[in-house]
C-alpha cells in the first residue's frame, strides 16, 4: 500500500520530471498500451474508433501526469478546458453577430484573469501597498472554498502557489478561442478531444506553446512512426537530456547558483563569467525540456513546433527574438502585436498600454516628472499620427514608428508573462529598447552613426569621471568597446574597401558578440528574479541585480583571475564547449541528427545505453528543476 500511495498520490517534493527515472518508468508503461492501442490495421470505421480511444487515453494520462506535478491544481486546468470549450461553441454560433465577440472577451477575461490571479496577486497587492501605504494581503479563494469540502485548515489561505505550466496553457486555450472567432479552425465537437489538447502531458508544463490550428489536426490523423522518424525521436530525447543535465544542472550546481545566492562573495570577473554562463545554462536548460518534448510527441506519433534556432547565432536582438521561444514569440505577435496594430497603425491599445506603463513605472519610483516628457513624446506621436503628417513623412517612417511603439508594449508584456516581478518587466523593457536601438542604428548612414556612438562614448565616460559609479563605468566600458569595432568599421568603409568573405565574416562574429553580450546583460534581471518567493521577490531581486552591477562595474582584482580558471576549469571547459556546439553550422548538426536517425536498431540501442551511463554520471544529489517551470 505505501508503495501504490507513492505511485499515485502528489508528493510536492517530488514532481514527475523528464530528468527523473520515475518519468520513463511511467512513459514505458503508458507507450506500451499506447502501442496495443495502435498495434492493429483495422478498417477506416475502426481506425476512427482507435484514434479517438487514443486521444481519450492520453487524455487521462496527461492529466495523472499533471496532477503528479501539481495536485489538485489538475482541478484549474479541467475547468479552463471546459470553459473554453463551451464559450468557443458559443462563439462559432453566432459567428458574424456581436455576441461572438462578447464571448470571446468572457473566455479572454475568464482565463487571463484566472492567470492574474495566481501569478500576479502578490505583484499587484505589494504595488497597492506601495502607492497607497495600505497593508492588503493575499487571500486565496480556492484554498478557502477547499477548506470548506475537506477537513478545516487543510489548505492555507494566506498563501498563493502558482500551478505549474498555466502561462501555457493558458495561452494555449486563448488561442483556440481566438482562431474559432476569427474562422481559421473549426470548434472542436468532443470535449475529450480538446482537453488532450490542452493538457498533452509532453509539452503541458513548459511549452512549446501549441496553438490550435498547429496541433488540432493531428488528432484525426493515422498514427505513422517509420524507422527513420523513429531515429529521430531518440535523438531529440537524448539531446535534451543532455543539454539539462550535462551542460545545465552541472554550471548551475558548480558556478551559478553560488554567485547569484551572494554576489558580493565573488569578484568582478566571477560575476561576470557567471552571467554570461547563465546565458547557456537557461538556453540548455529550456531548449533541452523542449528537444524531450519534441522526441516523445514524436515517438506517439505528433509534431510539436520548433521552439528554438540556435538563438546565440543571432546578429541583433530582433533576430534573437525570432529564435528564442519562438512559440511565445509567434503567439505575442498574432495575438498581442498584430491586433495592436503591427507596423499598420496605432490606435486605443497602443496609448492605453503605453499610458499605463508611464503611471505605474513613476509611481512606484517616485518620479513623477516622468510624465511630462512621456505626455509630450504622446502629443508628438499622436500630431505625427495625423492625416497631416502622413503623407509628408511617407509609409516607409510610420511604418518604423508604429512598429516601433507597438514591439516595445509587446517586449514589456512578454517580460510579465515570465514573472510577477519588475525585474522582469525591466528585462522585457531593456530588450524592447535594444530592439528599438537597432532599427534606427541600421537605417543610420556610416557618418551618423560614427557620430552618435563618439557622442555616447564621451558622455558616458563623463558620467563615470563625475559619479565614479559601477553603473557608469560598466556602460562606458561597453560602450567605448563598441565604439572600436564602429570605429575601424567605419575607417573601412571611408576607405571605400571591398567586402569579401574574410570582412563579412568578421563583421558577422562581432554583431553575433555585440548581440551575445547584450541579451547576457539583460539576463542579469531575467536570473535574479527567478526561482523566488513571490511575496518577496521584488526586493530580493533588485538587490540580487544591484550588487551584480556593483561588483561587475566595481574595480577588478586581475590576480585572482587565473586562480578563478583552475579553480573552475572543468566549469570553463563546459561552458566553452556549449558555446562551440551551439555555433556549429546548422548542415553540420543536420547531418549528424540524420546519421543518428539512420543507424541500424541495434546500434542505437547501443548509443543509447552509452549516452544514458553518461549523462547519469553528472546527475546531482537534489535533481534541478527546469528553469520554465516557474512560468
Amino acid at each position: 500500500m505505501d508503495f501504490l500511495h507513492h505511485i499515485f498520490a502528489f508528493d510536492s517534493n517530488s514532481p514527475l520530471l523528464f530528468t527523473q527515472f520515475y518519468f520513463w518508468g511511467f512513459f514505458a508503461l503508458v507507450y506500451a498500451l499506447f502501442a496495443l492501442i495502435m498495434e492493429c490495421r483495422p478498417s477506416t470505421a475502426q481506425a476512427n474508433g482507435r484514434l479517438h480511444l487514443r486521444n481519450v487515453y492520453l487524455l487521462f494520462v496527461s492529466w495523472f501526469f499533471y496532477y503528479k506535478t501539481s495536485g489538485l491544481f489538475l482541478l484549474i486546468l479541467a475547468f479552463v478546458t471546459l470553459s473554453d470549450w463551451l464559450i468557443a461553441g458559443r462563439v462559432k454560433a453566432y459567428e458574424g453577430r456581436r455576441l461572438a465577440k462578447v464571448f470571446l472577451c468572457m473566455s479572454v477575461a475568464i482565463d487571463l484573469g484566472l492567470l492574474a490571479y495566481f501569478k500576479y496577486a502578490y505583484f499587484f497587492t505589494n504595488m497597492l501597498n506601495d502607492l497607497f501605504g495600505t497593508d492588503f494581503r493575499v487571500f486565496d479563494i480556492f484554498a478557502y472554498i477547499g477548506n470548506g469540502f475537506s477537513q478545516a485548515g487543510r489548505f492555507s489561505v494566506d498563501t498563493i502557489v502558482l500551478p505549474v505550466g498555466i502561462s501555457f496553457y493558458i495561452f494555449q486555450v486563448i488561442s483556440y478561442t481566438a482562431d474559432v472567432y476569427r474562422g481559421r479552425i473549426q470548434p472542436v465537437k468532443n470535449i475529450l478531444d480538446f482537453g488532450f489538447y490542452v493538457s498533452f502531458f509532453p509539452q503541458l508544463v513548459a511549452g512549446p506553446i501549441v496553438r490550435a490550428e498547429e496541433f488540432i489536426p493531428q488528432l484525426y490523423k493515422p498514427f505513422r512512426l517509420s524507422r527513420r522518424l523513429f531515429g529521430m525521436a531518440v535523438f531529440w530525447i537524448l539531446n535534451g537530456l543532455a543539454k539539462k543535465i550535462i551542460m545545465s544542472d552541472y554550471l548551475a550546481v558548480n558556478l551559478i547558483d553560488r554567485v547569484f545566492d551572494n554576489p558580493l562573495l565573488f569578484s568582478g570577473f566571477e560575476n561576470l563569467f557567471a552571467l554570461f554562463a547563465y546565458s547557456l545554462q537557461v538556453y540548455a536548460d529550456f531548449s533541452g525540456y523542449t528537444d524531450i518534448a519534441i522526441g516523445v510527441a514524436m515517438l506517439m506519433g505528433f509534431y510539436l513546433p520548433q521552439n528554438f534556432n540556435s538563438p546565440y547565432k543571432s546578429q541583433s536582438p530582433q533576430e534573437f527574438w525570432r529564435r528564442w521561444h519562438m512559440s511565445l514569440g509567434r503567439w505575442l505577435k498574432t495575438y498581442l502585436y498584430i491586433p495592436l496594430g503591427g507596423n499598420r497603425t496605432i490606435g486605443f491599445g497602443t496609448y492605453f498600454w503605453w499610458t499605463l506603463i508611464a503611471l505605474v513605472s513613476s509611481a512606484l519610483t517616485g518620479w513623477w516628472w516622468i510624465l511630462i516628457p512621456f505626455a509630450l513624446f504622446m502629443v508628438v506621436v499622436a500630431v505625427i499620427n495625423s492625416s497631416l503628417f502622413r503623407e509628408k513623412l511617407g509609409a516607409g517612417s510610420l511604418k518604423l514608428l508604429y512598429s516601433n511603439l507597438n514591439s516595445f508594449i509587446t517586449q514589456v508584456l512578454g517580460g510579465l508573462w515570465h514573472g510577477a516581478s519588475w525585474n522582469f518587466i525591466i528585462w522585457g523593457g531593456i530588450n524592447g529598447i535594444g530592439m528599438i536601438v537597432e532599427k534606427i542604428w541600421r537605417g543610420m548612414n556610416w557618418h551618423v552613426r560614427f557620430g552618435a556612438i563618439t557622442a555616447l562614448t564621451v558622455t558616458l565616460c563623463l558620467l563615470d569621471y563625475s559619479y565614479n559609479l559601477p553603473v557608469w563605468r560598466l556602460f562606458a566600458v561597453w560602450t567605448a568597446i563598441i565604439w572600436v569595432g564602429t570605429a575601424i568599421r567605419y575607417v573601412y568603409h571611408l576607405c571605400e574597401g571591398a567586402d569579401n568573405r574574410f570582412t563579412k565574416g568578421i563583421g558577422t562574429a562581432w554583431a553575433i558578440a555585440q548581440t551575445f553580450t547584450f541579451i547576457t546583460f539583460t539576463r542579469l534581471f531575467f536570473r535574479s528574479s527567478s526561482n523566488l518567493d513571490p511575496a518577496t521577490a521584488n526586493e530580493v531581486a533588485w538587490a540580487t541585480a544591484k550588487n551584480m552591477v556593483n561588483q561587475i562595474g566595481g574595480a577588478w582584482n586581475n590576480a585572482i583571475i587565473p586562480d578563478f580558471l583552475w579553480e573552475y576549469r572543468w566549469v570553463v571547459a563546459m561552458f566553452v564547449a556549449g558555446m562551440v556546439i551551439h555555433w556549429l553550422p546548422t548542415n553540420w548538426k543536420r547531418r549528424y541528427r540524420l546519421l543518428f536517425a539512420a543507424m541500424p536498431t541495434w546500434l542505437i540501442v547501443c548509443a543509447v545505453a552509452a549516452a544514458i551511463y553518461v549523462i547519469y554520471q553528472f546527475v546531482t544529489a537534489d535533481m534541478q528543476p527546469f528553469i520554465y517551470f516557474q512560468f
